[in-house]
């Protein structure tokens, strides 16, 4: 048989799927029997009575781990402890895990080498492949000790699950027979042959039992000290649900598994599967937006096709706002099809931030997961989003970042001269926004209103009743829609810009015509206005008044003819729409007749002479008189129909007038500042999305792992949930602009809500409807699981989130800013999303129900930790870490979701996610506190993050070089070995 070469241990990390290893004909092996979620194999290594190469020589000890695949006979190098120094008798904190796609059978071999490192920045860095024949040079820091090896069904079927093999010493590690074969020599508990150089103990590990072991071979941080062993917990509740599997698997991709043991202050094991998951959701959310921004693009670019005929200098500005328009519908458009093109891709690597067909994909998106078994508490479960700062890489950062492209294209906004009318931020995003409650509440009303029709013709009292309700909730809501004066002012810039239309007076700012008067002689007319509206003394300002209102007259006679049916039936008088009567609105004012008569108020109709009232106020028609004069009552749905029917034509004239007008409003964005306005809007798109998609994946996975938790559940709908970022970039340089980019992109998170609806299929991707001011992300649930849920969200309710975003510099840039730069940009953002985070706290405390506010208040001294945040946001203190770690532990006490981002989420952030987990596992679950620091090494060193920067650049090295880490926070600082030069 010939030998092949053993490959890296990165390589083996990107191994065949269970599937497709059965396809190479690997059925006839025997299948480790473990639930679909859970890793195939985990163990624990040791090792006793090591013998050095040299007396009085202090060993620093490594195990690195080979897997043999029994179909192939190759080998490849899987992964390696981390590094015990100054002790024969080493026992490794870091376990090995396989996950479950992992191609494991019980015929498998594992091979263990034992290496003594001299030098432990050679050894982490070296990524070279060695054949399994050599021993490493000495050179690359290490020299070998000793080799054993087992087949898995032994480890799986030992009465004790322990193995206890003997470590050999075998030159050239096996026996040659011929040039290029090689012999196998299995190594066993008696292996013959080579020199015995002590023994190496495997212990199969299974989260949630019992472990024991020995104590008087652990090396602590400070030396000399030892730790018992000795484990006790029960099984994890929860986590093993085969009913989620499919949920989680839409969702979640490529797992990579790692495993510790850490000692307990009472001297006890705790076990720690890290966890790290790339997601689908980088590439579907990007694309869905995408689609929908394109919808949006061509429905606005329609609507201003069909404002009708236009002065000529207004008609010139609409083709020309057109013509650009077309031209970002058609890159969209080529967007989303070369995103189409990227099948199988879950994650976007950091050194592709110049791509591109990809800049609406967050960069490096995973999840990073601590599943934590502890000797007294119940398991639990740590999750942290790591993403890519959300940021416009593509257009660059020489002008800076949205939050200052924002501002100055406000402000030529307002210097612009009276060929336009100008429109307040405020007031344009009020115009999107009930332009999209237009969108969504006409087909609701529409669809109620057949319904209601459809009761009456089963002639069913409490299905008529229900139907009424729903119509008048949605009624009410559309009219209050119209309720701003928006609509109005713009209906009359509108009627101005018409063919024909001259102007009686000059275009002034209606708000400040008393100012006006006020002016000396000369003074120049204000240009530098807020909402210049012009004014035409022929236009019927009353008009519209009498359109809109004339939808909560329709309504409220629908509701009257509902009454008096129920009457006649027999049932009970005064359905009042379900008490949604009340509900419909006249601006407290009423509504003036041409005639200057007071109408009577449109609310509370409850009795019939205010019944009569409104009917003798109501439009001149047909049906109005059929209503007054009929005294007996016949087909219910004859005497609806005709209601209904006039309320969707009055509601279709409101819809028309007002969609032409708030239309108006936008074409006066759009013409002030051609192209930049839509190169502003691609760049808050492209953030946007980048931030959404981590934001949905963070959503899913707090909702997943929350389910059994009545108060989160009860929290999520009454309050919502706290969205926490935080942020490790500095204020200099191009890191300015993506901070000003990220700031912006975490604020518009706030215009999304979150739908939960049961499943149909086994399609579990969500679903985002809406569009730029307001979106909707329905997330799909299992049966089993949408049933633990709460009425509310069942039903539909709207669950909102409240992003805060906490950013401290920690880098050598960072310093350069402090001492010669600026960083008001750093203490503006954190001074107003403190505000943000107190805001929700208070809301917390408000809606939570007393009961669950005292049991949280006990547990949680959140006055305290907001008042600690508060100092240290206020502190001008450098590189102040303690704010970011504060806003972490008020969002974790919240249920809230954390994130964490630098420029890639590949170097500062793998440094702020491990130093957090340490923090957590001293903090609530009693690390040992001389095995922090080693327990942070581990992480850093052998654990996921060391990982993720390997999928990013292919090579285990964090982007630091000395220099840069002497200006970094102690705690952010790489063990020795593992950084170097690398790209990001």
């Amino acid at each position: 048989m010939e030998i092949k070469e053993e490959k890296t241990a990165e390589e083996g990390q990107h191994f065949l799927s269970t599937a497709q290893a059965n396809d190479l004909g690997e059925l006839q092996f025997t299948n480790i029997q473990k639930s679909e979620n859970e890793p195939k194999l985990e163990f624990s290594l040791a090792c006793k009575d090591l013998v050095a190469p040299a007396r009085d020589c202090k060993l620093n000890t490594l195990v690195q781990i080979s897997v043999i695949h029994p179909a192939e006979q190759s080998v490849t190098r899987y992964s390696s402890t981390e590094t015990v120094e100054g002790t024969r008798n080493p026992l490794f904190l870091t376990g090995v895990t396989f996950p479950p796609e992992y191609p494991i059978y019980e015929e498998t071999n594992i091979k263990l080498t034992v290496y003594d490192v001299k030098d432990k920045f050679h050894d982490t860095v070296r990524t070279s492949a060695l054949p399994e024949n050599k021993e490493p040079r000495s050179d690359v820091g290490r020299s070998f000790l000793g080799c054993a090896s087992f087949k898995v069904g032994d480890l799986l079927k030992s009465k004790e699950q322990l193995l206890t093999l003997s470590l050999r010493y075998i030159e050239m590690g096996i026996k040659l027979t011929s040039p290029g074969k090689w012999k196998s020599r299995p190594q066993s508990r008696s292996s013959d042959g080579g020199k015995a150089v002590g023994t190496i103990e495997v212990n199969l590990l299974k989260m949630g039992e019992i472990e024991d072991g020995e104590t008087d071979h652990i090396t602590t941080d400070a030396q000399g000290q030892k730790c018992a062993l000795a484990c006790e917990s029960i099984a994890p509740e929860g986590v093993n649900d085969k009913d989620s599997l499919p949920f989680l698997n839409a969702v979640l991709k490529n797992p990579v598994y790692k495993l510790y043991r850490f000692p307990t202050s009472d001297n006890k094991w705790m076990r720690i599967r890290e966890q790290m998951y790339e997601t689908t959701l980088s590439f579907h959310i990007p694309k869905e937006l995408i689609s929908l921004h394109i919808k949006e693009d061509l429905r606005r670019n329609q609507e201003l096709k069909d404002l009708g005929e236009l002065a000529p200098h207004w008609d010139n500005l609409r083709k020309n706002v057109l013509a650009h328009c077309e031209q970002m519908v058609n890159t969209y458009q080529d967007i989303l099809a070369e995103l189409g093109k990227q099948t199988g891709s879950s994650f976007r690597p950091s050194c592709s931030k110049g791509e591109k067909t990809l800049e609406f994909v967050p960069i490096n998106l995973h999840l990073q997961r601590m599943h934590v078994h502890g000797p007294q508490l119940k398991d639990a479960l740590y999750d942290v989003i790591t993403v890519g700062a959300p940021a416009a890489h593509c257009q660059g950062f020489k002008n800076g970042g949205l939050r200052k492209l924002l501002a100055r294209f406000e402000m030529e906004r307002r210097n612009t001269g009276y060929q336009f009318i100008y429109y307040s931020p405020e007031n344009t995003a009020k115009a999107k926004e009930v332009l999209g409650s237009i969108d969504q509440l006409q087909p609701l009303i529409s669809t109620h209103a057949d319904g209601l029709l459809n009761s009456a013709s089963q002639h069913s009292p409490d299905s008529l009743k229900n139907s009424l309700k729903m119509l008048s909730e949605k009624t009410e809501l559309f009219v209050h829609a119209f309720k701003d004066q928006l609509v109005r002012s713009a209906l009359l810039a509108l009627y101005t810009a018409r063919p024909g239309c001259v102007l009686k007076k000059s275009p002034s700012p209606k708000s400040t015509v008393s100012e006006e008067k006020d002016k000396p002689e000369g003074s120049l007319s204000s240009i530098q206005r807020q909402d210049s509206i012009p004014h035409h003394s022929d236009y019927d300002e009353e008009e519209w008044d009498r359109v809109w209102a004339n939808v909560g007259k329709s309504l409220n006679c629908i509701i009257a003819m509902v009454d008096r049916l129920l009457e006649k039936d027999g049932g009970t008088s005064g359905s009042g729409g379900g008490g949604s009567s009340e509900g419909v609105p006249n601006d407290g004012r009423g509504s003036t007749s041409k005639e200057g008569e007071q109408e009577p108020p449109l609310a509370d109709p409850t009795t019939a002479h205010q019944r009569d009232a409104f009917l003798s106020t109501l439009i001149k028609k047909d049906w109005c008189i059929m209503f007054k004069r009929n005294s007996v009552f016949g087909d219910w749905y004859e005497q609806l129909y005709p209601l209904i029917l006039t309320l969707k034509d009055c509601m279709g004239d409101v819809v028309h007038r007002a969609k032409q007008s708030l239309t108006f409003v936008l074409l006066q964005e759009l013409a002030c500042s051609l192209p930049q306005c839509l190169m502003l809007t691609l760049r808050r798109d492209v953030v946007f999305s980048q931030a959404l998609a981590g934001l949905v994946c963070g959503f899913i996975m707090k909702l997943h792992s929350s389910l059994h938790d009545p108060d989160f559940l009860q929290q999520l709908h009454m309050v919502g949930l706290v969205v926490q970022f935080e942020g490790l970039l500095s204020t200099y340089s191009e890191e300015i602009g993506m901070l000003e980019d990220m700031a912006v992109g975490i604020s518009d998170l706030g215009k999304v809500a979150f739908k939960i609806t049961e499943a149909k299929s086994n399609d579990f991707l969500p679903v985002i409807t809406g569009r730029r001011e307001h979106y909707v992300i329905e997330v799909k649930l299992p049966t089993r699981m949408f049933e633990l849920l709460p009425l509310e969200i069942k039903e539909g309710k709207l669950l909102h989130v409240y992003p805060v975003l906490f950013n401290v510099g920690i880098n050598e840039q960072q310093t350069l800013a402090e001492r010669f730069g600026d960083v008001s940009l750093q203490e503006s953002i954190n001074q107003e999303n403190f505000e943000l985070l107190k805001e929700y706290c208070q809301l917390f405390t408000e809606k939570m129900p007393p009961e669950c506010l005292s049991h949280f208040q006990e547990q949680n001294d959140l006055k305290g930790l907001l008042e600690n945040l508060y100092q240290n946001v206020q502190a001008k203190k450098r590189k102040n870490v303690e704010i970011v770690w504060l806003a972490a532990t008020i969002c974790r006490k919240l249920h809230g979701i954390r994130f964490t981002c630098c420029k890639s989420a590949k170097d500062r952030t793998s440094m702020s996610v491990t130093l957090e987990q340490c923090a957590i596992l001293r903090d609530e679950h009693q690390l040992h506190k001389d095995f922090f620091i080693r327990a942070l090494d581990c992480m850093r060193r052998e654990g996921c993050r060391i990982e993720n920067v390997l999928k990013n650049i292919k090579c285990r090295k964090y982007a630091f070089n000395m220099l840069q880490l002497m200006a970094f926070p102690k705690y952010y600082r790489p063990p020795e070995g593992t950084y170097g030069k690398a790209d990001s």
